[in-house]
């Protein structure tokens, strides 16, 4: 049933002869027969990969070859709108509009067949396609099958690596190769990774890139110290061991260092936006100065070519929005090649010149078997010069943020229902649901100026304004799955406006239904909180009987929550019905006593601060004095150092030590049998709410900040700090994109000698989902809802930046003050804080970090809805599981793929070395059989991971590392439907399905 097929590797030079046999045809594709019993074979294409290749330039082995690489670096939303860049609008703004430049592009390809350019953004591409004629079409498949437009990336945008979750990288990665896939075959699948403008490389994404297949890495950005020294040892090329867990060369990345980040050398950008002088053959002319241009090209390339260690170099010959106007590259690229080869002969210069590609290059690279160094750190943060660390956009516009993080819980809620419903999803009483707009809005917010924070404000705005209209198809998709699935055809509600307790529903009705999916492996105890009037209610589980509830009153608002714990199975849903009770209302249950506990844990605050003092476990008899307060940065304007101020994407505080936004919080204890709060209240605009709800590890913190004071003409960088006496000898821990963990150090970098001008701004890091301290027997977790920036900035101290607003802009090209006006001035978070043994530390943050990005679902109703079909009862329970996944397996993508094919991707998701004695860290193997509820699995198909290529057939470079022999990848074996998980690996898979006729 079950193609399992290790990827085997390929070194170039080894495998010519099959080269010319490999077709263009879909590689996810091939004729397979149909499964008659759960058990395939597949037969692996061990030079696969190398076909990608056969169209490479010839080059000259005696001679330093100059790669030019012709591109444009297309942002997906920046100063401008996505559509205002595809199209064209505001070029007051900006000059760009990138249907012109794919129009340009395709005409001076035709001109010359040597030439060549690369591109990128399939988010642009995609839409640009669609607006193609057929002929235009053709004659670009021709283009792309000849390799001389070749894709590089190849996802819907080049994402950001630092605040990006690695589930949405996934996703919109696989959405771009999906559809060059589906539009070129195998000739348009992108060999080389290509992230020239992130502000920093997380190593995760690296991880993630190899195992999608692809052969090398390359990136513009790097820190200017790192850059200084690599050059100076000639490691500007290495292989990237990204992952401590899955066993080389699984997660092993050629990565390379391009030379001039990703622009022209200086005086050779030729683009209509750039003032060099073109190329001036004719010696008659008064403008004549192709002699001294080509003396200088020798010199450049020269010099270049000192820094790596083949007989290869690359220059980047585009930028931003370039190749509008094609031809004034082309033919200026077209001169410099000619004039500069005709001195081989003329003068006996061994350089020769000539157009290529990235994977080109890389093809070379990986002929010259040399042995390569190995980097396994990352390369956060990101400094392009002395006081100018770009860690601000770690925390930057944190309402978009989590508006990404939520949108990407809602579709993947939306995909499984997809799948476990099928066509009834799509077409229903609701009219037609569609996953594809979010997915889609979703793919263009991971892009590295979206998520990011790094847009103008009218961008963001567009941003959200387009998960938004994802969220709509969605809806209506969910309420066709959850009408097919229960059996009622009910008027389905949702309520967008939790977060601030709003929902009209709730707070009208006097009965109404909360329909809870849960989208993880397992099921779920998990507090349901509504908004509601003055009144008492009356909460029934799915069977009818009468479950615990509470209506508490919020201090601050006088308003009412109904709070009940939901018991929902996994990958299913539990319908729950709520009635007030008459001529009852809510009893206020404030107390003075600043202590919340339940069974596991016990917080204590101070009687005379307000604030935290002590978290206690007592599951564990742990006890911790840890104290937490908002600061603030106060937000550098420039000084005499530098004039560098804080910004969108630079962190710079004018002094190291933050202010605190007040040394006491006003408060309001409230208990109640469901939770126990503490209502702290900081000042006019910033307050937090500390609660313990029944049978719950962690401490929850919800804060409130905003909006930020800036009448006094200071920016503020605000950030929530827990200080305690733990000895962590300057050290600290952050998942990189909610994934494997770092080990950090204060003023330290693996790599290279740190010489620190920001102590504060240059020990920031990425927390896309956790952070913690330990001292070798307590550990101390903050879990985020979104991506922050965050330290530990003295020994027991740990700090997380929660919101900034600046006065200035930092000078990096957005050109307006991280400022915002309107809604977004207020943010609301959560911050779950985790006490426990560190031997046992990683099962708890890592199970409920899981629960975080993957939250249950509510969905509301008012009851009384007909049924979806006379001859079958409705019911008030589903599971799309027959058994319950593992703890130590996700189940990270249930998608729709096709009419009858589903995407399905499953997780191990603890790391070698975190059993938690538990066995954790354990092997998992999972039996598919029969696995879902919902349909049948008739075919499954591995592929890689994401899911563009068929795993028996995909093949890497394989590279020599200087610590020593890299085991060969396992060849090809058949397996059946029984699948194992080894730490930290995803698998994927295209599966066939036939859905149960009842759902």
């Amino acid at each position: 049933m079950v193609g399992d097929a290790r990827p085997s590797g390929v070194r170039a030079g080894g495998c010519r002869g099959a080269v010319g046999s490999r077709t263009s045809s879909r590689a996810l594709r091939p004729p397979l027969p149909p499964l008659s019993s759960l058990f395939v074979l597949f037969l692996a294409a061990p030079c696969a990969w190398a076909a990608g290749y056969k169209t490479c330039p010839k080059v000259k082995p005696d001679m330093l070859n100059v790669h030019l690489v012709p591109h444009t670096h297309d942002d997906v939303g920046w100063l401008k709108t996505v559509d205002q860049y595809f199209y064209g609008i505001y070029n007051n703004i900006q000059p760009a509009g990138v249907q012109y430049i794919l129009d340009s592009v395709i005409s001076s390809l035709l001109a010359n067949p040597t030439r060549r350019f690369i591109y990128v953004e399939i988010a642009f591409f995609s839409r640009w396609w669609r607006q193609q004629t057929n002929a235009t079409q053709k004659i670009v498949r021709e283009l792309v099958r000849q390799g001389r437009l070749e894709f590089a990336n190849g996802g819907w945008v080049m994402n950001d690596e630092a605040t990006t979750h690695y589930g949405a990288i996934i996703d919109q990665m696989t959405l771009g190769l999906r559809f060059l896939e589906e539009t070129f075959g195998s000739d348009g699948r992108p060999r080389v990774a290509w992230h020239i403008d992130p502000f920093g490389h997380s190593r995760e994404q690296a991880s993630l890139f190899a195992q999608m297949g692809f052969d090398g890495f390359f990136f513009g950005r790097l820190d200017y110290q790192d850059k200084k020294v690599r050059k100076k040892t000639l490691q500007m090329e290495q292989v990237w061991r990204a992952s401590t867990s899955l066993k080389p060369p699984t997660a092993d990345l050629f990565t390379s260092v391009l030379p001039n980040m990703y622009n022209p050398p200086e005086g050779l950008c030729w683009d209509m936006l750039c003032a060099d002088k073109p190329v001036v053959e004719d010696t008659r002319s008064p403008e004549y100065n192709a002699k001294e241009l080509v003396r200088y090209f020798l010199k450049l390339a020269t010099d270049q070519g000192k820094l790596y260690r083949t007989k290869h170099t690359v220059m980047t010959m585009g930028s931003d929005f370039q190749y509008e106007n094609a031809n004034t590259w082309f033919k200026n690229l077209d001169k410099l090649i000619q004039l500069v080869n005709a001195q081989q002969r003329a003068n006996g210069i061994r350089v020769n010149v000539l157009y290529s590609t990235p994977a080109c290059y890389l093809w070379e690279l990986n002929k010259a078997n040399l042995s390569w160094s190995v980097k396994k750190d990352d390369f956060f943060p990101y400094a392009d010069g002395p006081y100018m660390f770009w860690t601000g956009y770690f925390s930057s516009r944190p309402a978009l943020k989590r508006y990404e993080r939520l949108s990407y819980n809602f579709l993947q809620v939306c995909n499984q229902l997809e799948a476990l419903a099928g066509p009834a999803a799509n077409v229903g009483p609701y009219g037609s649901g569609d996953s594809a707009p979010l997915n889609e809005a979703m793919a263009v917010l991971q892009h590295h100026d979206a998520v990011s924070g790094t847009s103008r404000q009218h961008v963001a705005n567009d941003y959200a304004r387009q998960l938004s209209e994802g969220w709509r198809p969605c809806e209506v998709l969910m309420s066709n799955a959850l009408a097919h699935l229960s059996g009622l055809k009910e008027d389905f509600a949702f309520c967008r406006k939790l977060n601030i307790s709003i929902c009209p529903l709730t707070q009208t009705a006097e009965r109404f239904q909360v329909i809870v999916y849960n989208p993880l492996g397992r099921k779920v105890d998990w507090m349901v909180r509504l908004p509601v009037s003055k009144h008492v209610y009356l909460v029934k589980d799915p069977g009818g009987k009468i479950v615990p509830s509470d209506v508490v009153t919020i201090p601050s608002s006088d308003s009412q929550e109904l709070l009940f714990s939901a018991l929902v199975p996994a990958v299913g849903f539990s319908i729950y019905s709520v009635s007030q009770m008459p001529n009852q209302r809510p009893q206020k249950s404030w107390s003075r006593d600043l202590v919340i506990q339940n069974e596991y844990l016990r917080a204590r605050f101070d009687p005379n601060t307000g604030l935290l003092m002590e978290l206690e476990n007592l599951e564990q008899n742990l006890l911790l004095p840890v104290r937490q307060a908002f600061y603030w940065y106060n937000a550098s304007t420039g000084n005499n150092l530098s004039s560098q101020a804080s910004g969108a994407y630079i962190f710079r505080p004018n002094q190291n030590k933050p202010l605190f936004v007040s040394h006491w919080a006003q408060t309001h204890l409230v208990k109640a049998s469901l939770v126990q709060e503490v209502h702290q209240n900081f000042s006019a605009w910033c307050s937090q709410v500390v609660r313990l709800y029944p049978r719950q590890r962690h401490l929850e913190l919800e804060w409130t900040v905003g909006p930020i004071p800036v009448g006094d003409g200071w920016g503020k960088e605000v950030i929530s700090r827990f200080d305690t006496a733990l000895a962590t000898r300057g050290l600290f821990y952050t998942d990189s994109n909610g994934r494997e963990i770092l080990e950090r150090r204060r003023n330290y970098r693996p790599t290279w000698k740190l010489n620190q001008t920001e102590p504060v701004a240059g020990n920031y890091y990425p927390v896309n989902s956790r952070i913690y301290i330990t001292d070798g027997n307590m550990q101390l977790t903050v879990l985020t809802d979104r991506s922050q920036g965050g330290s530990s900035l003295r020994d027991g101290s740990l700090e997380l930046m929660v919101h900034r607003r600046l006065l200035k802009d930092d000078a990096r090209g957005v050109g307006e003050p991280l400022n915002k006006e309107g809604s977004g001035l207020w943010v609301r978070g959560r911050h779950l804080v985790l006490l426990d043994k560190k031997e046992t530390a990683a099962a708890r943050h890592r199970l409920q970090a899981e629960m975080e990005v993957l939250a249950p679902q509510v969905v509301l109703a008012q009851g009384g809805g007909a049924r979806y079909r006379l001859e079958k009862a409705p019911r008030t329970q589903f599971s799309g599981l027959r058994r319950e996944l593992p703890p130590s397996v996700r189940l990270l993508t249930l998608a729709r793929w096709g009419p009858e094919t589903l995407l399905l991707r499953l997780e191990h998701q603890f790391a070698v070395g975190e059993d938690s004695g538990r066995n954790l860290s354990s092997p998992v193997t999972l039996d598919l059989t029969n696995l879902f509820s919902a349909f049948t699995i008739t075919n499954l198909r591995e592929t890689t991971l994401a899911a563009n290529q068929l795993l028996a057939y995909a093949s890497r470079l394989q590279w020599t590392t200087d610590t020593g022999p890299t085991p060969h990848p396992s060849p090809s074996r058949p397996v059946s439907a029984t699948i194992t998980l080894q730490p930290m690996e995803i698998r994927t898979f295209l599966a066939s399905v036939q859905w149960e006729e009842d759902g």
